[in-house]
């Protein structure tokens, strides 16, 4: 079975790398959301294995759609992208339940291996 992966950023080309940096880890069914509320929608719509989540989105912040998504399921597994990289929010982001956080810029290899922790491919 493809595991879906949900990718919620407002930039087209963070999400378009992001989804590069999948494409080269194997074959998944990419959902992308560009703000904080569709993430929200699309996560309940499909239960992704894995959400890659950025912070500062227009309608609904990242910490606040991660809020939402691990009420509506504590199991998911949402990994924090973002530029907001500062030791508080962090700590928060991780405290309200997400798995990881990667700091933007991102190097593809850096991001491939967090992926690869929780997805477990190859």
């Amino acid at each position: 079975m493809i595991s879906k992966v949900l990718i919620a950023d407002d930039a087209s080309f963070v999400r378009m790398m992001i989804r590069q940096v999948l494409v080269n880890i194997g074959q998944f069914n990419i959902l992308e959301a560009t703000n904080g509320l569709e993430a929200i929608e699309l996560y309940k719509e499909n239960i992704p294995a894995l959400t890659i989540l950025d912070i500062t989105m227009p309608e609904l912040d990242g910490l606040s759609a991660l809020k939402e998504i691990i009420a509506f399921d504590c199991a998911a597994k949402v990994i924090m992208c973002s530029a907001v990289a500062q030791g508080n929010i962090i700590n928060e982001a991780l405290k309200i339940g997400a798995v990881d956080f990667v700091s933007k810029p991102f190097r593809p290899d850096e991001l491939k291996k967090v992926i690869i922790k929780y997805l477990g491919q190859n």
